[in-house]
């Protein structure tokens, strides 16, 4: 089965079977904290066209959206019902969405803000951005504790760009030069694994901030 056709019947079926899990964090999110039960916000794509994002809202909705657009694990903003979607990734589900729209992949590189794209090595860049991003990839399963990583920097933000960053980089340009349909299978049953599981094992050493 080819790439979009996969997608699709993947993303459908995943709504379907989600569906009352969307339920209950919808209505956690309702009635955790004031404002709307999603968050939009804008990502590249590939080609570096720009789309919005869907996650459940996992901050207050009066936190100020300037400054740093990357969240570390103990960022005050975060209300009580978002870091128990955060720590079980339920919070990107609604993603899905975007899946069906062709914005996104099952399988591909994560879509970053475009301040933080734009700092993607440049010899890397036109590889990355040849493939959709994805609701999940291999860079995902080697940083599931990178909220943890950055609430123990000093300075969150430059931690991620100077370290973090660059290395997903290489990690999705190797993804979206070698990918396969049977890779993109294990990247699946993987991240499924880790989640429930809270496995370790893909996890890369990473220099402590």
């Amino acid at each position: 089965m080819s790439k979009r056709p996969f997608d699709l019947l993947g993303a459908a079926i995943a709504l379907v079977v989600c569906s009352p899990v969307f339920l209950v964090a919808a209505l956690a999110v309702k009635l955790g904290s004031p404002g709307p039960v999603f968050f939009r916000q804008a990502r590249v794509g590939r080609g570096g066209k720009l789309f919005r994002i869907w996650k459940f809202r996992t901050m207050r909705h009066e936190a100020s959206p300037g400054g740093a657009q990357v969240t570390a694990g103990n960022d005050p903003r975060i209300t009580a019902q978002g870091r128990r979607l955060r720590r079980w990734k339920i919070d990107e589900l609604p993603q899905l969405i975007n899946v069906l729209a062709g914005d996104m992949s099952l399988v591909g590189p994560r879509p970053e803000v475009p301040c933080y794209a734009e700092k993607w090595p440049a010899a890397l860049r036109s590889t990355i951005l040849s493939e959709r991003p994805g609701l999940t990839d291999p860079a995902t399963l080697q940083w599931l504790d990178e909220e943890a990583l950055l609430a123990g920097a000093a300075d969150a933000e430059k931690f991620y760009v100077e370290q973090i960053l660059p290395a997903k980089a290489a990690v999705y340009a190797d993804y979206a030069g070698t990918r396969t349909f049977r890779g993109d299978l294990g990247i699946i049953l993987a991240t499924l694994g880790a989640l429930f599981f809270k496995s370790r094992a893909h996890r890369p050493k990473m220099p402590r901030p």
